[in-house]
Protein backbone atom coordinates (compact mmCIF):
# COMPACT_ATOMS: atom_id res chain seq x y z
CA UNK A 1 0.00 0.00 0.00
CA UNK A 2 1.20 3.34 -0.94
CA UNK A 3 1.68 5.80 1.83
CA UNK A 4 -1.10 8.78 1.87
CA UNK A 5 0.50 11.94 1.46
CA UNK A 6 -0.79 13.46 4.20
CA UNK A 7 1.50 17.17 3.26
CA UNK A 8 -0.53 17.10 0.16
CA UNK A 9 -3.95 17.15 2.05
CA UNK A 10 -2.94 19.70 4.52
CA UNK A 11 -2.01 22.16 1.24
CA UNK A 12 -5.65 21.46 -0.27
CA UNK A 13 -6.89 22.43 3.26
CA UNK A 14 -4.95 25.53 3.70
CA UNK A 15 -5.58 26.63 0.05
CA UNK A 16 -9.32 26.55 -0.02
CA UNK A 17 -9.42 27.33 3.83
CA UNK A 18 -7.62 30.70 2.78
CA UNK A 19 -9.07 31.41 -0.22
CA UNK A 20 -12.68 31.69 1.99
CA UNK A 21 -11.59 33.75 4.76
CA UNK A 22 -10.30 36.30 1.90
CA UNK A 23 -13.21 35.65 -0.07
CA UNK A 24 -15.28 36.26 3.00
CA UNK A 25 -13.24 39.52 3.90
CA UNK A 26 -14.61 41.23 0.70
CA UNK A 27 -17.96 39.79 0.07
CA UNK A 28 -21.14 41.90 0.04
CA UNK A 29 -24.08 40.54 2.58
CA UNK A 30 -26.62 39.68 -0.37
CA UNK A 31 -30.66 39.35 0.71
CA UNK A 32 -33.41 38.04 -1.17
CA UNK A 33 -35.32 41.44 -1.94
CA UNK A 34 -31.83 42.89 -3.41
CA UNK A 35 -31.21 40.05 -5.42
CA UNK A 36 -34.59 40.29 -7.14
CA UNK A 37 -34.46 44.03 -7.10
CA UNK A 38 -31.28 43.58 -8.99
CA UNK A 39 -32.35 40.85 -11.41
CA UNK A 40 -35.81 43.19 -12.57
CA UNK A 41 -33.31 46.24 -12.99
CA UNK A 42 -30.83 44.26 -15.15
CA UNK A 43 -32.60 41.28 -17.18
CA UNK A 44 -32.05 41.23 -20.53
CA UNK A 45 -35.79 39.49 -20.83
CA UNK A 46 -37.52 42.46 -18.89
CA UNK A 47 -36.20 45.46 -20.92
CA UNK A 48 -36.78 43.37 -24.11
CA UNK A 49 -40.46 42.81 -22.88
CA UNK A 50 -41.19 46.24 -21.97
CA UNK A 51 -39.97 47.83 -25.19
CA UNK A 52 -42.60 45.88 -26.90
CA UNK A 53 -45.03 46.80 -24.36
CA UNK A 54 -44.41 50.31 -25.10
CA UNK A 55 -44.47 49.66 -28.80
CA UNK A 56 -47.57 48.29 -28.15
CA UNK A 57 -48.86 51.14 -25.95
CA UNK A 58 -47.72 53.24 -28.42
CA UNK A 59 -49.64 51.72 -31.23
CA UNK A 60 -53.21 52.05 -28.94
CA UNK A 61 -54.42 55.81 -30.88
CA UNK A 62 -57.23 56.80 -32.96
CA UNK A 63 -55.23 57.51 -35.96
CA UNK A 64 -53.70 54.15 -35.87
CA UNK A 65 -57.27 52.50 -36.16
CA UNK A 66 -58.12 54.42 -39.02
CA UNK A 67 -60.78 57.48 -36.63
CA UNK A 68 -59.10 60.50 -37.76
CA UNK A 69 -58.97 61.75 -41.47
CA UNK A 70 -55.75 62.38 -43.46
CA UNK A 71 -54.43 65.60 -44.51
CA UNK A 72 -51.64 65.15 -47.12
CA UNK A 73 -49.90 68.40 -48.16
CA UNK A 74 -48.26 68.62 -52.15
CA UNK A 75 -46.21 70.79 -53.63
CA UNK A 76 -44.32 70.09 -57.47
CA UNK A 77 -42.86 72.56 -60.27
CA UNK A 78 -41.13 71.52 -63.10
CA UNK A 79 -40.42 72.74 -66.56
CA UNK A 80 -39.15 72.16 -69.94
CA UNK A 81 -36.71 73.45 -72.76
CA UNK A 82 -37.76 72.86 -75.70
CA UNK A 83 -36.56 73.50 -79.31
CA UNK A 84 -40.29 73.73 -81.47
CA UNK A 85 -41.57 73.81 -85.57
CA UNK A 86 -45.31 74.76 -86.15
CA UNK A 87 -46.84 74.64 -89.65
CA UNK A 88 -49.45 77.24 -90.10
CA UNK A 89 -52.37 76.76 -91.90
CA UNK A 90 -51.24 78.92 -95.19
CA UNK A 91 -48.26 76.90 -94.97
CA UNK A 92 -45.48 79.05 -93.18
CA UNK A 93 -42.99 77.28 -90.59
CA UNK A 94 -42.14 78.76 -87.62
CA UNK A 95 -38.97 77.75 -85.90
CA UNK A 96 -38.73 78.54 -81.51
CA UNK A 97 -35.33 76.98 -80.05
CA UNK A 98 -34.56 76.87 -76.51
CA UNK A 99 -38.47 77.34 -75.73
CA UNK A 100 -39.08 77.80 -72.06
CA UNK A 101 -42.06 76.44 -70.09
CA UNK A 102 -42.87 76.10 -66.58
CA UNK A 103 -45.67 74.70 -64.44
CA UNK A 104 -45.81 75.11 -60.44
CA UNK A 105 -48.43 73.60 -58.24
CA UNK A 106 -49.13 73.16 -54.37
CA UNK A 107 -52.16 72.18 -52.17
CA UNK A 108 -53.74 70.39 -49.59
CA UNK A 109 -55.81 67.35 -49.95
CA UNK A 110 -58.19 65.87 -46.64
CA UNK A 111 -59.82 62.84 -46.71
CA UNK A 112 -61.29 61.39 -44.12
CA UNK A 113 -63.82 57.82 -43.49
CA UNK A 114 -66.59 58.45 -41.92
CA UNK A 115 -68.10 55.04 -41.93
CA UNK A 116 -66.85 51.53 -42.65
CA UNK A 117 -68.71 49.05 -40.94
CA UNK A 118 -67.62 50.08 -37.49
CA UNK A 119 -64.68 48.50 -38.54
CA UNK A 120 -62.67 51.05 -37.34
CA UNK A 121 -63.63 51.10 -33.86
CA UNK A 122 -63.42 47.25 -33.69
CA UNK A 123 -59.33 47.80 -34.57
CA UNK A 124 -59.51 50.30 -31.78
CA UNK A 125 -60.26 47.79 -29.68
CA UNK A 126 -58.40 45.24 -30.95
CA UNK A 127 -55.09 47.80 -30.23
CA UNK A 128 -55.83 47.82 -26.57
CA UNK A 129 -56.25 44.15 -26.19
CA UNK A 130 -53.02 44.02 -27.49
CA UNK A 131 -51.40 46.42 -25.31
CA UNK A 132 -52.92 44.25 -22.39
CA UNK A 133 -51.43 41.04 -23.99
CA UNK A 134 -48.31 42.75 -24.05
CA UNK A 135 -48.49 44.09 -20.49
CA UNK A 136 -49.65 40.61 -19.40
CA UNK A 137 -46.54 38.95 -20.76
CA UNK A 138 -44.29 41.61 -19.62
CA UNK A 139 -45.55 40.62 -16.21
CA UNK A 140 -45.18 36.42 -16.66
CA UNK A 141 -41.56 37.63 -17.95
CA UNK A 142 -41.27 39.36 -14.82
CA UNK A 143 -42.83 36.46 -12.37
CA UNK A 144 -40.48 33.78 -14.16
CA UNK A 145 -37.35 36.19 -13.37
CA UNK A 146 -37.83 36.50 -10.10
CA UNK A 147 -38.59 32.82 -10.15
CA UNK A 148 -35.72 32.12 -11.09
CA UNK A 149 -33.84 34.34 -8.55
CA UNK A 150 -35.27 32.74 -5.71
CA UNK A 151 -34.72 29.49 -7.26
CA UNK A 152 -30.82 30.35 -7.54
CA UNK A 153 -30.49 32.33 -4.13
CA UNK A 154 -31.80 29.21 -2.35
CA UNK A 155 -29.79 26.74 -4.18
CA UNK A 156 -27.01 29.05 -3.19
CA UNK A 157 -28.10 29.06 0.48
CA UNK A 158 -28.31 25.19 0.41
CA UNK A 159 -24.66 25.07 -0.55
CA UNK A 160 -23.53 27.00 1.40
CA UNK A 161 -24.95 25.64 4.76
CA UNK A 162 -23.65 22.46 3.04
CA UNK A 163 -19.99 23.69 3.04
CA UNK A 164 -20.40 24.42 6.57
CA UNK A 165 -21.54 21.11 7.14
CA UNK A 166 -19.27 19.18 5.60
CA UNK A 167 -16.30 21.48 7.29
CA UNK A 168 -17.79 20.07 10.62
CA UNK A 169 -17.52 16.67 9.25
CA UNK A 170 -14.13 17.21 8.43
CA UNK A 171 -13.03 18.79 12.03
CA UNK A 172 -14.62 15.29 13.51
CA UNK A 173 -12.25 13.68 11.08
CA UNK A 174 -9.32 15.09 12.01
CA UNK A 175 -10.12 14.78 15.57
CA UNK A 176 -10.42 11.21 14.75
CA UNK A 177 -7.13 10.99 13.32
CA UNK A 178 -5.50 12.75 16.11
CA UNK A 179 -7.20 10.60 18.62
CA UNK A 180 -6.23 7.51 16.55
CA UNK A 181 -2.02 8.88 16.61
CA UNK A 182 -2.31 9.34 19.98
CA UNK A 183 -3.55 5.86 20.99
CA UNK A 184 -0.78 4.16 18.56
CA UNK A 185 2.29 6.29 20.38
CA UNK A 186 1.01 5.22 23.61
CA UNK A 187 0.77 1.52 22.49
CA UNK A 188 -3.15 1.20 22.60
CA UNK A 189 -3.79 1.61 18.82
CA UNK A 190 -3.20 -0.07 15.68
CA UNK A 191 -1.65 1.42 12.50
CA UNK A 192 -5.07 0.00 10.50
CA UNK A 193 -6.46 2.36 12.89
CA UNK A 194 -4.66 5.20 12.01
CA UNK A 195 -4.77 4.47 8.15
CA UNK A 196 -8.39 4.17 8.16
CA UNK A 197 -8.87 7.40 10.00
CA UNK A 198 -6.49 9.00 7.65
CA UNK A 199 -8.61 7.46 4.44
CA UNK A 200 -11.98 9.09 5.92
CA UNK A 201 -10.21 11.81 6.73
CA UNK A 202 -9.03 12.12 2.91
CA UNK A 203 -12.71 11.15 1.78
CA UNK A 204 -14.38 13.78 3.61
CA UNK A 205 -11.48 16.56 2.59
CA UNK A 206 -12.78 15.58 -1.42
CA UNK A 207 -16.19 16.19 -0.40
CA UNK A 208 -15.68 19.54 1.15
CA UNK A 209 -13.75 20.66 -2.04
CA UNK A 210 -16.55 19.08 -3.77
CA UNK A 211 -19.25 21.38 -2.23
CA UNK A 212 -17.38 24.20 -2.34
CA UNK A 213 -16.90 23.91 -6.10
CA UNK A 214 -20.98 23.24 -6.23
CA UNK A 215 -21.18 26.61 -4.05
CA UNK A 216 -18.81 28.73 -6.61
CA UNK A 217 -21.25 27.26 -9.33
CA UNK A 218 -24.42 27.92 -7.78
CA UNK A 219 -22.79 32.05 -7.35
CA UNK A 220 -22.12 32.19 -10.95
CA UNK A 221 -25.77 31.05 -11.85
CA UNK A 222 -27.05 33.46 -9.73
CA UNK A 223 -25.31 35.95 -10.77
CA UNK A 224 -26.21 35.77 -14.28
CA UNK A 225 -29.77 34.97 -13.38
CA UNK A 226 -29.24 38.88 -11.63
CA UNK A 227 -27.33 40.04 -15.04
CA UNK A 228 -24.30 41.40 -13.30
CA UNK A 229 -20.55 40.47 -13.29
CA UNK A 230 -20.35 37.19 -13.01
CA UNK A 231 -17.51 37.22 -11.07
CA UNK A 232 -18.84 38.78 -8.10
CA UNK A 233 -18.70 37.34 -4.42
CA UNK A 234 -21.15 37.27 -1.97
CA UNK A 235 -22.77 35.39 0.84
CA UNK A 236 -26.74 35.10 1.33
CA UNK A 237 -28.82 35.12 4.27
CA UNK A 238 -28.52 31.52 6.04
CA UNK A 239 -32.28 31.64 6.90
CA UNK A 240 -35.02 29.77 4.89
CA UNK A 241 -38.10 31.23 5.18
CA UNK A 242 -40.86 28.56 3.98
CA UNK A 243 -44.45 29.54 4.33
CA UNK A 244 -46.61 26.80 6.11
CA UNK A 245 -49.82 28.09 5.67
CA UNK A 246 -50.73 28.24 1.89
CA UNK A 247 -54.12 26.87 1.09
CA UNK A 248 -55.68 25.67 -1.71
CA UNK A 249 -58.56 26.68 -2.36
CA UNK A 250 -57.17 30.59 -2.40
CA UNK A 251 -54.61 29.68 -3.98
CA UNK A 252 -57.17 28.22 -6.95
CA UNK A 253 -59.19 30.77 -7.05
CA UNK A 254 -56.41 33.64 -7.26
CA UNK A 255 -54.97 31.43 -10.50
CA UNK A 256 -58.23 32.26 -12.11
CA UNK A 257 -57.83 35.68 -11.35
CA UNK A 258 -53.88 36.10 -11.59
CA UNK A 259 -52.14 34.13 -13.38
CA UNK A 260 -50.47 35.25 -16.52
CA UNK A 261 -50.94 32.19 -19.24
CA UNK A 262 -55.02 32.22 -17.98
CA UNK A 263 -54.59 36.18 -18.81
CA UNK A 264 -53.55 35.58 -22.04
CA UNK A 265 -55.59 33.02 -23.29
CA UNK A 266 -58.69 34.94 -22.03
CA UNK A 267 -57.60 38.32 -24.23
CA UNK A 268 -56.54 35.74 -27.46
CA UNK A 269 -60.03 34.36 -27.25
CA UNK A 270 -61.12 38.37 -27.25
CA UNK A 271 -59.32 39.03 -30.02
CA UNK A 272 -60.62 36.62 -32.07
CA UNK A 273 -64.08 37.70 -31.34
CA UNK A 274 -63.14 41.47 -32.61
CA UNK A 275 -61.34 40.01 -35.31
CA UNK A 276 -64.57 38.28 -36.36
CA UNK A 277 -66.66 41.65 -35.73
CA UNK A 278 -64.56 43.03 -38.10
CA UNK A 279 -64.46 41.17 -40.93
CA UNK A 280 -68.32 41.17 -40.27
CA UNK A 281 -67.76 44.88 -41.32
CA UNK A 282 -66.76 44.22 -44.44
CA UNK A 283 -70.19 43.75 -45.61
CA UNK A 284 -71.41 47.09 -45.55
CA UNK A 285 -70.23 50.09 -47.70
CA UNK A 286 -67.42 52.63 -46.87
CA UNK A 287 -68.25 56.15 -47.00
CA UNK A 288 -65.82 58.95 -46.96
CA UNK A 289 -65.28 62.74 -47.52
CA UNK A 290 -62.62 64.73 -49.36
CA UNK A 291 -61.45 67.89 -49.43
CA UNK A 292 -58.66 70.09 -49.92
CA UNK A 293 -56.87 73.45 -51.58
CA UNK A 294 -55.01 73.89 -54.85
CA UNK A 295 -52.98 76.51 -56.64
CA UNK A 296 -51.86 75.76 -60.15
CA UNK A 297 -49.28 78.07 -62.15
CA UNK A 298 -48.25 77.50 -66.17
CA UNK A 299 -46.28 79.44 -68.54
CA UNK A 300 -46.04 78.60 -72.54
CA UNK A 301 -45.11 80.98 -74.36
CA UNK A 302 -45.95 78.76 -77.91
CA UNK A 303 -49.10 77.78 -76.26
CA UNK A 304 -52.83 79.69 -76.86
CA UNK A 305 -52.21 81.19 -73.65
CA UNK A 306 -48.66 81.93 -72.54
CA UNK A 307 -49.51 81.78 -69.05
CA UNK A 308 -51.96 80.19 -66.79
CA UNK A 309 -53.02 80.35 -63.37
CA UNK A 310 -55.68 78.51 -61.39
CA UNK A 311 -56.57 78.24 -57.31
CA UNK A 312 -59.42 76.75 -55.10
CA UNK A 313 -61.19 74.47 -53.35
CA UNK A 314 -62.49 70.48 -54.38
CA UNK A 315 -64.80 68.86 -52.18
CA UNK A 316 -66.57 65.52 -52.36
CA UNK A 317 -68.11 62.37 -50.77
CA UNK A 318 -66.87 58.68 -51.98
CA UNK A 319 -69.16 55.53 -51.01
CA UNK A 320 -68.23 51.62 -52.08
CA UNK A 321 -69.55 48.74 -51.44
CA UNK A 322 -68.57 44.81 -51.51
CA UNK A 323 -70.91 43.22 -53.94
CA UNK A 324 -69.34 40.04 -54.91
CA UNK A 325 -65.76 38.79 -53.92
CA UNK A 326 -66.02 35.40 -54.97
CA UNK A 327 -67.39 34.23 -51.78
CA UNK A 328 -63.78 35.39 -49.86
CA UNK A 329 -66.29 37.33 -47.36
CA UNK A 330 -68.40 34.23 -46.35
CA UNK A 331 -65.22 32.16 -46.20
CA UNK A 332 -63.07 34.47 -43.58
CA UNK A 333 -66.07 34.99 -41.66
CA UNK A 334 -66.41 31.13 -41.29
CA UNK A 335 -62.62 31.10 -40.62
CA UNK A 336 -63.04 33.54 -37.77
CA UNK A 337 -65.84 31.58 -36.09
CA UNK A 338 -63.36 28.47 -36.27
CA UNK A 339 -60.87 30.81 -34.63
CA UNK A 340 -62.76 31.52 -31.99
CA UNK A 341 -63.86 28.29 -31.46
CA UNK A 342 -60.12 27.40 -31.21
CA UNK A 343 -59.37 30.48 -28.77
CA UNK A 344 -62.51 29.01 -26.38
CA UNK A 345 -60.60 25.38 -26.66
CA UNK A 346 -57.27 27.15 -25.64
CA UNK A 347 -58.31 28.82 -23.04
CA UNK A 348 -60.40 25.46 -21.38
CA UNK A 349 -57.03 23.45 -21.96
CA UNK A 350 -55.02 25.88 -20.42
CA UNK A 351 -56.84 26.32 -17.34
CA UNK A 352 -56.90 22.52 -17.23
CA UNK A 353 -53.42 22.23 -17.52
CA UNK A 354 -52.60 25.10 -14.83
CA UNK A 355 -55.14 23.45 -12.22
CA UNK A 356 -53.37 20.34 -12.36
CA UNK A 357 -50.07 21.86 -12.24
CA UNK A 358 -51.33 23.65 -9.20
CA UNK A 359 -52.75 20.42 -7.61
CA UNK A 360 -49.70 18.89 -8.29
CA UNK A 361 -47.82 21.68 -6.76
CA UNK A 362 -49.74 21.30 -3.70
CA UNK A 363 -49.46 17.72 -2.73
CA UNK A 364 -45.62 18.07 -3.06
CA UNK A 365 -46.21 21.08 -0.77
CA UNK A 366 -47.95 19.21 1.60
CA UNK A 367 -45.56 16.31 0.94
CA UNK A 368 -42.30 18.35 1.71
CA UNK A 369 -43.71 20.07 5.11
CA UNK A 370 -44.10 16.83 6.26
CA UNK A 371 -40.68 15.52 4.97
CA UNK A 372 -39.34 18.69 6.69
CA UNK A 373 -40.76 17.70 9.84
CA UNK A 374 -39.67 14.40 9.89
CA UNK A 375 -35.94 15.07 8.41
CA UNK A 376 -35.34 18.25 11.31
CA UNK A 377 -36.13 15.23 13.99
CA UNK A 378 -33.66 13.13 12.41
CA UNK A 379 -31.09 15.70 12.26
CA UNK A 380 -31.46 16.06 16.64
CA UNK A 381 -31.52 12.07 17.00
CA UNK A 382 -28.27 12.11 13.85
CA UNK A 383 -26.24 14.76 16.31
CA UNK A 384 -27.13 13.08 19.95
CA UNK A 385 -25.80 9.56 18.32
CA UNK A 386 -22.75 11.45 17.37
CA UNK A 387 -21.75 12.68 20.46
CA UNK A 388 -22.69 10.15 21.99
CA UNK A 389 -20.39 7.85 19.73
CA UNK A 390 -17.65 9.86 20.02
CA UNK A 391 -17.45 10.03 23.69
CA UNK A 392 -17.29 6.25 23.40
CA UNK A 393 -14.36 6.38 20.42
CA UNK A 394 -12.49 8.49 22.87
CA UNK A 395 -12.64 6.01 25.73
CA UNK A 396 -11.98 3.47 22.97
CA UNK A 397 -15.47 1.44 23.59
CA UNK A 398 -16.83 1.26 20.43
CA UNK A 399 -15.06 -0.14 17.07
CA UNK A 400 -14.05 3.33 14.55
CA UNK A 401 -16.20 1.29 11.62
CA UNK A 402 -19.19 2.32 14.10
CA UNK A 403 -17.82 5.62 14.55
CA UNK A 404 -17.50 6.58 11.29
CA UNK A 405 -20.75 4.94 10.68
CA UNK A 406 -22.49 7.40 13.18
CA UNK A 407 -20.22 10.38 11.41
CA UNK A 408 -22.17 9.32 8.28
CA UNK A 409 -25.77 9.39 9.34
CA UNK A 410 -25.18 12.79 11.03
CA UNK A 411 -23.81 14.31 7.60
CA UNK A 412 -26.50 12.80 5.56
CA UNK A 413 -29.25 13.73 8.10
CA UNK A 414 -28.32 17.78 8.15
CA UNK A 415 -27.87 16.81 3.71
CA UNK A 416 -31.56 15.31 3.78
CA UNK A 417 -32.99 18.29 5.76
CA UNK A 418 -30.92 21.09 3.84
CA UNK A 419 -32.30 19.27 1.08
CA UNK A 420 -36.42 18.95 2.35
CA UNK A 421 -36.06 22.50 3.31
CA UNK A 422 -35.20 23.77 -0.14
CA UNK A 423 -37.77 21.25 -1.79
CA UNK A 424 -40.07 22.88 0.52
CA UNK A 425 -38.90 26.27 -0.66
CA UNK A 426 -39.16 25.43 -4.34
CA UNK A 427 -42.88 24.30 -4.16
CA UNK A 428 -43.63 26.97 -2.38
CA UNK A 429 -42.48 29.26 -5.22
CA UNK A 430 -44.12 26.84 -7.83
CA UNK A 431 -47.50 27.62 -5.94
CA UNK A 432 -47.35 31.00 -5.96
CA UNK A 433 -46.06 31.38 -9.59
CA UNK A 434 -48.97 29.42 -10.59
CA UNK A 435 -51.39 31.51 -8.52
CA UNK A 436 -49.51 35.13 -9.70
CA UNK A 437 -48.71 35.74 -6.50
CA UNK A 438 -44.98 35.73 -6.30
CA UNK A 439 -43.22 38.80 -5.73
CA UNK A 440 -39.93 38.91 -3.84
CA UNK A 441 -40.91 39.30 -0.24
Amino acid sequence: MKAINKDWIKQLLFIALMSMAQVGLGQEKLSLRDAVATALKNNYDIKLVNNEVQIAKNNVNPGNAGLLPRLDGSFSEGGSRQNTTRTQSNGAEQTLTGVRNTNMSYGAALGWTIFDGMQMFTNYERLKELQKQGEVSARATILTTISGVINAYYTVLKEQQLVTARDSALDISQLRLRIANNKLSIGRGSKLDVITAQVDYNTDTSSYLQEINLLKNAKTNLNLVMARDLNTDFQVDELIDISSGLDYATLAGQMEQMNPDLQNAFINKKIAELNLKQIKGQRYPVIGVNGGYEYQKSSSPTGFNTQQRANGFTYGITASLNIFNGFLQRQNERNAKIGINSSELTLEKTKQDISAQLISAYQNYKTSLELLEVEGNNVEIAKQSLDITLAKYRLGSIAPLEFREAQRNAIDAISRHLEAQYQAKLTEISLKELSGTLNFQ
